[in-house]
């Protein structure tokens, strides 16, 4: 919710994401002040309005129960909210409900410590799973409209072995892997994807995994 969720988004970092966005994939201690506004301050920016953009499709079915677990985050297109992050970018997914998925983000930063960001996600079309709410905010700011950034899944793999996430305003995107590696063509393919989508692939910058 990444990532994804870091991830807006099940930061794909990342259920980043994983924005996903649940994906995939995006993290810090939720306790700083600091945080929490630069936090207030994605959600706000992934929650305005797309301008004159084209309806962002889905895939059309997603199962929780399968979706769920580890995944990293192979690839993003960069965001203030994880400008830390220099790589091994995880988001974890877990069951709350029926509707609601636990989401744990996780980063390697330059000094070489791990960031977390804890968060909740929730489904918010019941017919296809495919678009879901991330929250990284405390519960008690949780009614706020920016509190909740979203994490649409684009494409999933029959296995569901990877991911790509994103929000309607084209302005996030993720792609996230259930393995810390993916070959370059099938990366390419889901990068081809999200331009046809209408994202900016020429942004999207590669995310390392297995930092030490």
């Amino acid at each position: 919710m990444g990532a994804p969720g870091s991830h807006r988004n099940i930061r794909p970092t990342a259920l980043p994401p994983p924005a996903a966005s649940m994906p995939a994939t995006p993290l810090a201690h939720l306790a700083q002040p600091a945080l929490l506004a630069a936090f207030a301050l994605v959600a706000f920016a992934a929650s305005w309005p797309a301008r004159a953009q084209a309806p962002l499709p889905t895939v059309a079915k997603v199962d929780l129960e399968r979706y769920l677990g580890r995944w990293y985050e192979l690839a993003r297109l960069p965001n203030r909210f994880q400008a830390q992050c220099t790589g091994n970018v995880v988001a974890t997914y877990s069951p709350l409900s029926a509707n609601a998925v636990k989401v744990v983000n996780s980063c390697r930063t330059a000094s070489g410590e791990d960031d977390v960001a804890n968060g909740v996600a929730r489904v918010r079309d019941l017919t296809t799973n495919a678009k879901l709410e991330v929250r990284f905010l405390p519960l008690a700011l949780a009614w706020l409209p920016f509190a909740w950034g979203d994490y649409w899944i684009l494409d999933l793999a029959p296995d569901y072995s990877h991911a790509l996430v994103g929000t309607p305003s084209r302005e996030y995107l993720w792609v996230l892997s259930r393995e810390p590696t993916m070959e370059d063509a099938r990366l390419r393919t889901l990068l081809e994807r999200a331009r046809a989508l209408g994202f900016d692939d020429t942004k999207v910058v590669r995310t390392p995994q297995n930092l030490r």
